[in-house]
């Protein structure tokens, strides 16, 4: 598939090798325009908008993936395939289902389980362990630390309903401590791996599942920056 691609329009090296994903297209021109140093656009396709610039002197892209396993799927594997991005760090939201996990607090999502198939697609039918890669979870933790950022690291499940129909599907992940729900991280962590390529998440907590809380679509969209520094000086601390 030659560059651009059929859901990204940008030319061959627009992208830098580190990309932010954010599920809201939004959230990443807020990103761009808010932390990056001299963003310009790259692509717009079906108004997935994408930019690259630099942080503290090292390029940095970030892009919109869209909700799901497919749609994250879609995106990075081009962004890996046609663009030679290296390492790929989701910057999203999440809903809490462990009771000591709060609004707004950020979570490093060590691994993540899964109510798709589709690893299972690339591991011979067998259960694979979406893990994130060690060396860019040790970099957030670190740099996490510096900043006075709290982090609660741990497993997280990826979910292909955003509606659940079943009445209680949470107690299971509460039963073996997961930390909340989510729908791109096991899909994004299995695309690494296939790819040889590294992944992360951070996740900011947008609803509480277990009290009702939650933040509303304007604060999703703009206000999760703790999180998006602690991923941006993570790859500053990763390239060290």
């Amino acid at each position: 598939m030659p560059t651009p691609t059929a859901h990204v329009s940008a030319a061959a090296g627009d992208f830098a090798e580190a990309v932010l994903l954010p599920g809201d297209p939004l959230r990443a021109q807020h990103i761009a325009e808010n932390h990056l140093e001299n963003a310009r656009q790259v692509t717009a396709v079906r108004n997935m908008l994408g930019f690259t610039g630099s942080y503290k002197g090292l390029p940095v892209s970030v892009m919109g993936t869209g909700m799901g396993i497919p749609s994250v799927s879609i995106y990075s594997h081009e962004l890996i395939t046609e663009y030679g991005v290296k390492k790929l760090v989701r910057v999203g939201s999440c809903g809490a289902v462990a009771t000591n996990v709060a609004l707004r607090e950020v979570i490093l999502a060590t691994g993540a389980c899964t109510d798709s198939r589709v690893n299972r697609r690339r591991y011979a039918g067998h259960d694979f362990a979406a893990v994130a890669d060690f060396g860019l979870l040790r970099a957030a933790a670190r740099a996490a630390e510096a900043q006075g950022v709290p982090l609660k690291a741990g497993l997280v499940h990826s979910a292909d309903l955003f509606y659940e129909p079943l009445p209680d599907p949470f107690e299971p992940m509460k039963r073996m401590g997961v930390l909340a729900v989510e729908m791109e991280c096991a899909g994004l962590y299995g695309l690494a791996a296939e790819h040889g390529v590294r992944a992360m998440a951070l996740l900011t907590v947008s609803d509480q599942l277990v009290t009702g809380e939650r933040t509303s679509s304007e604060e999703r969209q703009s206000t999760f920056d703790a999180m998006v520094h602690v991923a941006l000086e993570a790859l500053v601390l990763d390239a060290g």
